[in-house]
């Protein structure tokens, strides 16, 4: 078993095309387990163009605008089988697809998720923010304002211990877009990203070093 994590950037790709890549790594992986073969862990980070995505018990009501609306802000849709309900991905974020098998850091589901957020939660103190977990809200808030704003989105699909789907980091992200759905399915929560944080553009593949860095030492402490 390997706590050893691969980085694979993909750059910007159509989030159909992301997901059978990732698709095909998670059945690969399994394929493996079945025959008792080592299994690696692969993190794939992805840009895509604007998209709406909803999770498999998401409601279709979140997505508060028409088919006509969507073409006419270049977006499109996605029904798809992560957790969680509506969410935005489009240019200026890091989306980020674990490709892990658990068993090689001898844990379950719910420490996983503790463990992915605790490397966004890291790597956003490097930026000087306070960042943190919210019962019954997955994914990663700010809570020092009037309403909680999530940074950072979570919906994950776990299967025969091998996980796909994860992690949606917004640094340039226009903002904009989130108005036009419920984000996750909360009305009384709001968005914010890393550029609107600190008030100035910010360097994508700094971020994703420092991702690369603490996502391999939250997981490296896993015992």
């Amino acid at each position: 078993m390997s706590k050893n994590i691969k980085f694979l950037d993909l750059g910007t790709v159509e989030y159909e095309e992301a997901y059978k890549i990732q698709l095909n790594l998670f059945d690969e992986t399994i394929q493996k387990k079945l025959n008792k073969q080592p299994t690696e862990n692969k993190l794939l980070f992805v840009e895509h163009p604007h998209v709406y995505t909803l999770g498999k018990s998401g409601d279709f009501a979140n997505l508060m605008i028409s088919q006509d609306f969507l073409d006419k802000i270049n977006a499109t849709y996605f029904r798809t089988d992560r957790g969680g309900d509506i969410t935005y991905h489009g240019y200026g974020q890091i989306v980020i697809y674990p490709i892990f098998d658990l068993q090689n850091f001898n844990i379950l589901i719910k420490k996983y998720i503790y463990s992915i957020e605790e490397a966004i939660i890291r790597t956003l103190v490097e930026y000087n923010i306070i960042a943190t977990r919210l019962p019954k809200a997955a994914g990663i808030w700010l809570t020092d304002r009037q309403r909680p704003e999530k940074i950072c989105a979570l919906g994950v699909r776990v299967s025969r211990g091998v996980t796909m789907h994860g992690l949606a980091f917004n640094i340039n992200t226009n903002l904009d877009y989130f108005n036009h759905i419920n984000p996750c399915g909360f009305t009384d929560k709001g968005v914010t990203s890393l550029k609107k944080e600190l008030g100035k553009h910010i360097d994508i593949e700094e971020v994703k070093m420092l991702l690369k860095k603490y996502f391999s030492q939250v997981f490296s402490e896993l015992t």
